[in-house]
């Protein structure tokens, strides 16, 4: 009997570890389950979990207490709309009275005063900071090692790479800790996890969501985004943080008469022939389901242009935003201080590219360059092909291939081409520099169980006919997965 009442709870928390946000709001409305025994669940889930290091910090006596205050709320007659779920939170948001380390140990101790502006607005909705994901230091690479805090290990396989930079958000999404997490994006930094853990990942155009309160690497290119198991739940958390709730949502609706550009010479010219495969046969079910599908060219230029921009600007920015960042915000350590602790690659890269005194430091000059004429040129670009093909969105492959074996990052193969770890950015990195919304969305499982992702760009500011086209993507790719 004992056995039997062991193996009913254990199903039950397996139960409320794979459901999504919206789903469970739904739920604790209706009554089926209360915050606190979610609550549980989750921190129980994050216990059996302790070796993926996808947290730094998780205050459980904290987290079981605003879920009890979260019910008492419900049953007085509350409805927030996130009221007593769960979420994740990258470690380079500040959180009130919760330990925020940016990933270094030189905030090993510091504990913020104020939120970051998408925890507030969380907060605000009844949301519960579940804890602190884990991340690459100062948010700066794409595999999810941390030299403090521990290498994060993708859920679907731990001899794996999570990526990075938000890589304890996905992976913590990925193993059912948490339904969402909280991440940044500069380069790829939601999108490349998400692909690689095998979860939704929403990075809205840039400036869209605040970003006050979360550590910068460049006021261009960063912003924040989430991490989730539905489309349906970014879009819940998109209106909750830009308090712009959207009409009442319609039925999902078809594809027929939707239109979607994809650009193979850009995005499938480095790329894993099962990632390809897997692209293309999306593709052809698209088409099959009733959108139209154009193959267009952005042009032999397209693809240095959005790598110089993106990066110019990332590596050149870094150094001024941080070091006002910590200023602002009273933050105990200064960009030297952090700097000096940083691992050995990573406070190379910095010596070279970051700081004013590095050989690959750009000038006043080349920056103003980039920011005059190569970053509207690459704007310039994607809106006239976006015009010109009449499609709404555009379909790549999110990563051109799937993780790689942890300790393996800084040299692998892609179709028998030795790359290091910036070759998992390089589909992300163009919308990057162009500020545009882009989602990554699992689309399912190469020959070695490991994860692959489809990406879908949208214009400009077109952040909700992207969320609600990529439903209807995720619908069809899911249904047949």
């Amino acid at each position: 009997m004992h056995d039997d009442v062991r193996a009913h709870h254990a199903t039950e928390t397996e139960g409320l570890t794979s459901i999504g946000v919206a789903e469970a709001v739904r739920a604790m409305n209706s009554g089926d389950f209360s915050a606190e025994t979610y609550a549980e669940a989750l921190l129980q889930r994050a216990r059996e979990q302790s070796d993926l290091k996808a947290f730094i910090t998780i205050d459980e006596e904290a987290v079981v207490a605003v879920a009890r205050e979260a019910d008492k709320a419900r049953s007085a007659g509350a409805s927030s709309p996130l009221l007593g779920v769960p979420l994740g939170v990258k470690d380079s948001y500040l959180t009130a009275g919760l330990r925020t380390t940016l990933g270094v140990s030189n905030l090993k101790d510091y504990v913020p005063s104020q939120d970051a502006g998408v925890v507030g607005a969380i907060r605000q909705a009844g949301a519960i900071v579940f804890g602190k994901n884990n991340l690459v230091e100062m948010s700066f690479g794409l595999t999810g090692d941390n030299s403090p805090y521990g290498q994060v290990k993708n859920p679907r396989a731990p001899n794996r790479v999570s990526g990075g930079s938000s890589s304890g958000s996905a992976a913590a999404v990925a193993a059912g800790i948490v339904p969402a997490a909280f991440g940044g994006d500069t380069i790829g930094s939601i999108r490349v996890p998400a692909s690689l853990c095998g979860v939704v990942g929403f990075k809205p155009t840039t400036g869209r969501w605040p970003r006050n309160g979360v550590a910068p690497i460049s006021h261009i290119l960063d912003t924040t985004g989430v991490f989730a198991r539905t489309v349906e739940d970014c879009k819940l958390i998109d209106e909750v943080v830009t308090k712009d709730p959207a009409p009442m949502a319609t039925e999902l609706g078809d594809l027929k008469g939707v239109k979607f550009a994809y650009a193979p010479k850009q995005y499938l010219d480095l790329i894993d022939p099962e990632v390809e495969g897997r692209f293309n046969n999306v593709i052809h079910r698209l088409g099959d389901a009733g959108a139209e599908i154009v193959e267009i060219d952005f042009g032999e230029e397209f693809s240095a242009l959005a790598d110089t921009t993106t990066w110019s600007i990332f590596f050149r920015e870094t150094m001024g935003a941080v070091s006002a960042f910590l200023r602002e915000n009273g933050i105990p350590t200064s960009f030297e201080e952090i700097y000096r602790d940083l691992k050995p690659g990573l406070k190379e890269a910095w010596q070279h590219h970051v700081l004013p005194s590095g050989s690959k430091w750009l000038s006043d000059d080349g920056y103003n360059e980039v920011l005059a004429n190569d970053r509207p040129k690459l704007q310039r670009l994607f809106s006239e092909a976006f015009a010109t093909s009449g499609a709404e969105a555009l379909l790549l492959p999110t990563t051109p291939c799937t993780a790689p074996q942890i300790g393996k990052e800084n040299q692998f193969l892609i179709a028998g081409q030795e790359v290091t770890f910036a070759a998992l950015a390089k589909n992300t990195v163009p919308a990057s520099g162009a500020g545009l919304p882009g989602i990554s969305l699992p689309i399912g499982k190469a020959g070695n169980g490991l994860p692959i992702g489809l990406e879908i760009d949208a214009p400009f500011g077109g952040d909700r006919r992207l969320l609600s086209v990529a439903r209807r993507v995720e619908a069809l790719a899911i249904s047949s997965l």
